[in-house]
């Protein structure tokens, strides 16, 4: 029979464990502030509400307070992760834009080349043709053809 006893009062109390624990969100402080909180309450209410009033409004506080911490490190995390994907898409834009200019570099490099190649036989071929015109107008002035 105390058998039995201890293990509905073991369920019973890994239920009601399991139960704050949920309610907290996961987070074990809140849960033990929100049980003590409902503990408090319970006790001022066996007692008439008479002399436990401040531990139950004490215990409030500190519930409240753990509720606010809880909330606030989700946000803060929640902000973490924010910046942290806001950096990655930037670090892939700055990537982006850096592979862009490489590329179009590369072609002004390459249309810049062809240009002066381009521009560079031409003058070559105008030396040429002034060169051969000068020689054949000097070899004229002392007999050659």
């Amino acid at each position: 029979m105390a058998g039995r006893l201890f293990k509905v009062g073991g369920f019973a109390a890994l239920g009601g464990g399991a139960y704050y624990l949920y309610n907290a969100g996961g987070d074990p402080k809140l849960a033990e502030k929100k049980f003590e909180h409902d503990a408090a309450a319970a006790s001022a209410k066996v007692r008439g509400n008479l002399p436990g009033h401040e531990k139950e409004a004490k215990k409030a506080g500190e519930e409240s307070y753990e509720a606010l911490r809880a909330r606030a490190e989700d946000l803060a995390n929640d902000a973490k992760a924010q910046a942290n994907k806001t950096g990655q898409q930037i670090d892939q834009k700055v990537d982006q834009y850096r592979q862009d200019a490489s590329k179009k570099f590369e072609e002004v490099r390459q249309t810049t080349g062809k240009d002066l190649s381009a521009a560079v036989d031409t003058f070559d071929k105008k030396v040429s043709e002034g060169a051969s015109k000068s020689q054949s107008w000097l070899g004229s002035w002392f007999g050659s053809k």
